[in-house]
């Protein structure tokens, strides 16, 4: 097992490489969910205005 976590040596460039991978996934799942969540509030929004008629 540690074989595998010492990545033949290279674990300091593969596991933070890993690391900064999986932050950025996670921001962009988090921002598409906030940028959702607003578009569908603002679509509500001018639904509203308009009375809601289609």
């Amino acid at each position: 097992m540690s074989e595998f976590l010492d990545m033949g040596g290279y674990a300091g460039y593969v596991w933070p490489s890993y690391g900064l991978t999986l932050a950025i996934v996670v921001l962009n799942i988090v921002w598409a969910r906030r940028l959702l969540a607003r578009s569908r509030e603002e679509a509500r929004r001018r639904l509203a205005m308009r009375g809601g008629a289609t």
